[in-house]
């Protein structure tokens, strides 16, 4: 046989394979899903990241099909993202990732048990979770500005919470640190969302760093707690009275986001599938309204805007862990 000949068979065998593959692509995307949808939540339930997780796969249901939700807690949220990024990448195993899954583990881990920015295909932001500052109701102050001005009374005096070292609500109170040009405020790192709210509800930290939920909601409008800002650009619907922290200054924004992401090698037709049911969820008012009353800002883009919006939000963020002494990659 000719070379040439030869090579137009190897030619041939390549053009056949592919072929091959892109039909049993657009085969597997026209039927699925076939079965539920397994979305791993690398955090405990009731957090963030569950409540919009479980808010996503109650209205998907009538969309696309069955979306069951699974907690799988621990390191950080390693354990879960781990998962999920070992995954058969056809789709039915899901992960509910946020700030800390794809940005912060990442640049801050010593040794991270997944590759981020190689292991998932996102599929949608669906919202961000605005940080806060609450305080105890005895602080004497009910908005930002009452805020600095307490906290430069009583300097080398004042305390703030957060869940953990290295996480999103920490980097934000730094920020507002140096805004403010507070050093001397201290940070109290706690493991876990939970015991940082008891302790700031028993008064044994005056200050609390906390991504807006629907409970701590429930604790402002109880009057156990007071939210005196928000770090966004404008107020919140479910908090019209409390000021926008970039009022003060416009460095001062900062939130918490949940997306959906699938393993890497997923197929495109079936990333496509669920984006275009998320498209739907988009239009469905239910929908939207849940997520504005937990007091969550809904995104809901597509796959290549949620791939932008992560990796910008790693530009930002990655500054400011340097900031704060991470050797950052």
């Amino acid at each position: 046989m000719s070379r040439l000949n030869r090579r137009g068979l190897l030619a041939s065998a390549a053009m056949g394979l592919a072929a091959t593959i892109s039909g049993q692509a657009a085969a597997q995307s026209s039927s699925y899903p076939e079965r539920p949808i397994r979305l791993i939540v690398p955090f405990a339930p009731g957090g963030v990241d569950d409540v919009i997780a479980r808010l996503w796969g109650e209205q998907m249901a009538s969309v696309l099909g069955t979306v069951v939700v699974e907690n799988r807690a621990g390191a950080s949220g390693m354990i879960g993202a781990s998962e999920v990024a070992r995954a058969a990448p056809d789709g039915y195993t899901l992960l509910a990732g946020n700030t800390s899954t794809l940005i912060l583990n990442p640049l801050t881990a010593a040794n991270p048990s997944y590759d981020a920015a190689k292991d998932f295909a996102p599929v949608t932001i669906l919202a961000e979770s605005p940080l806060s500052i609450a305080v105890h109701p005895s602080v004497p102050a009910t908005n930002i500005n009452e805020l600095v001005a307490y906290i430069k009374a009583n300097r080398g005096k004042v305390s703030y919470g957060s869940p953990g070292t290295g996480s999103i609500t920490q980097l934000a109170g730094e920020l507002f640190k140096q805004v403010v040009n507070a050093p001397d405020v201290t940070h109290i790192p706690y493991k876990g969302g939970g015991p940082a709210m008891a302790d700031l509800m028993s008064g044994h930290i005056p200050l609390l760093l906390v991504a807006i939920t629907s409970n701590v909601l429930s604790l402002h409008r109880a009057g156990k707690i007071r939210i005196v800002t928000v770090f966004r650009t404008k107020p919140l619907a479910v908090l019209p009275d409390v000021d926008p922290a970039a009022t003060y200054d416009p460095q001062l924004v900062a939130a918490i986001f949940t997306g959906v992401f699938a393993p890497a090698a997923t197929p495109d037709p079936v990333i496509q599938r669920l984006a275009r049911a998320v498209t739907a969820l988009g239009e469905r008012k239910s929908f939207i309204d849940q997520l504005l009353a937990a007091g969550f800002d809904p995104v809901l883009n597509s796959p290549d805007e949620a791939q932008r919006f992560v990796s910008d939000q790693r530009g930002r963020i990655s500054p400011l862990l340097k900031s704060l002494g991470f050797n950052v990659p």
